[in-house]
């Protein structure tokens, strides 16, 4: 999938949990909801890091063009040092480590611990990324005839509010994680989701993704997770256009719309 469908069913995917949360009597407040759903937005652009083309690889300017390399480099050397006889050569790293179940639960899981260590400081770097790469992905037209400073600065400005609206007494600091020193644990959970959702995306695409690594399945280790050939689409095709982009916002809104009890 290319990088506005993967945010746009990264935020729906976070809405869609918001809805699950109010029927399982666990309700967001709704700076969680928003906030959730623009990280998960941002996150579900994180694993194309492997890819130096990607639209991650721009949004930071010459620090993620370096990221990128170097996550492309780690992802390779892992791909070769763990795959099995019947996996594929392989020149490069796209869609091997960053793809995979157990990225996807490393990165939420550091972020919720830096949340915890780092405090009000730590939540605004994870918010500041996540906010500029959600303005990447779901105002992706606007983002490119923009300078990457206007995205920055909407991306910092964006991350400041949310952390003040997020601090202050009821407004969701501690949803889902009440104890003493717990706040913001639960940062961690859309940037897994997002991840998760992003390789989903690709698994429906031609080449599918590896996602279950490293569990083998017969006689490779990174197996293409997806749905029959005659299912799969190729990225940016019309399917991904006109049929699921479409079918994600229909979905994000009712999503939100019972994360917020309106129907």
């Amino acid at each position: 999938m290319m990088g506005p469908a993967h945010s746009l069913s990264g935020a729906a995917a976070w809405l869609g949990v918001g809805a699950a949360a109010a029927a399982a009597g666990h309700s967001m407040p709704w700076p969680v909801l928003v906030a959730g759903a623009l990280i998960c937005a941002g996150a579900a652009l994180a694993p194309d890091l492997d890819h130096k083309a990607a639209t991650i690889s721009r949004a930071f300017g010459p620090i993620s063009k370096g990221l990128c390399e170097v996550i492309d480099k780690l992802s390779y050397s892992v791909y070769k040092a763990t795959r099995k006889q019947g996996d594929p050569r392989r020149s490069g790293g796209h869609r091997t480590l960053t793809h995979t179940w157990v990225w996807a639960v490393l990165i939420g899981a550091g972020a919720s611990a830096l949340a915890l260590v780092g405090g009000r400081w730590a939540v605004l770097g994870i918010l500041f990324v996540h906010m500029v790469l959600a303005v990447e992905g779901l105002l992706w037209r606007a983002a490119r005839v923009s300078s990457d400073v206007l995205v920055w600065l909407l991306g910092a400005a964006s991350a400041w509010i949310l952390a003040d609206v997020l601090h202050r007494p009821g407004n969701g600091s501690d949803w889902l994680f009440s104890a003493p020193g717990q706040e913001y644990l639960w940062l961690g959970l859309p940037i897994v989701l997002g991840a998760l959702v992003h390789d989903i995306g690709d698994a429906l695409t031609v080449s599918g993704c590896p996602i279950l690594w490293p569990i083998p399945i017969g006689r490779k280790r990174w197996y293409a997770l997806g749905p029959p050939k005659g299912m799969r689409f190729r990225a940016g095709s019309w399917v991904e256009l006109k049929v699921l982009m479409p079918v994600f916002m229909l979905l994000g809104g009712m999503g939100g719309l019972a994360a917020l009890g309106v129907i």
